[in-house]
């Protein structure tokens, strides 16, 4: 189909593109997908930064990887913790401030090919960040420089953004019998 779909067109009208990828919706895999992408990347030689806004110190496999690969993958944890669970919302804006400037700043040096903003989403929907301002950045971006934007919500305008959604759908989980997260699976 693919062949039947593109056969008219002219082939110096195809051109490559930078391109903003959304992985949303409440089922899981979302930073997954991003981490798969980082994976292909690197396996081109592309560097990889990811930026987490939410997660905070405790251990996950994601930080333990990055150090394998200290050339190709870049990882800044930036956020506090689970915001939702936070004591204090207005450190929480702040930490969001400060990853939000680091993301801004990595986007106008262009060092990397592939930019995971790992949860951005929230930062939106929860009102830290200006939505018209973010989305005015990430429209700026190199040409060689692909983003990759996760997490639960997106704002109507990051959707229509994006040139690729993906929408993880919560089909069944294992929290609902009882099953708590595993290392290796969610962390």
């Amino acid at each position: 189909m693919f062949l039947r779909v593109h056969q008219g067109m002219d082939n110096k009208k195809i051109r490559k593109k930078s391109l903003l990828l959304l992985f949303t919706g409440n089922g899981k895999g979302k930073t997954t997908s991003a981490l798969g992408l980082a994976f292909r990347a690197m396996g081109h030689g592309f560097p990889v930064c990811m930026i987490q806004f939410i997660k905070g110190s405790w251990r996950y496999g994601e930080l333990e990887t990055a150090k394998l690969f200290p050339t190709l993958f870049e990882l800044r944890v930036m956020g506090r913790g689970f915001t939702w669970q936070s004591e204090d919302l207005d450190k929480d804006v702040a930490a969001a401030r400060e990853a939000w400037a680091f993301a801004e700043k990595t986007i106008r040096e262009g060092h990397c090919r592939l930019l995971i903003l790992d949860e951005l989403t929230y930062l939106l929907s929860y009102g830290m960040l200006d939505e018209q301002a973010v989305l005015t950045v990430l429209a700026s971006r190199p040409e060689n420089m692909h983003i990759v934007v996760t997490g639960r919500a997106a704002t109507p305008g990051l959707i229509a953004a994006a040139d690729l959604v993906t929408e993880m759908l919560d089909i069944k989980h294992p929290y609902a019998k009882g099953v708590m997260a595993q290392q290796g699976i969610e962390f």
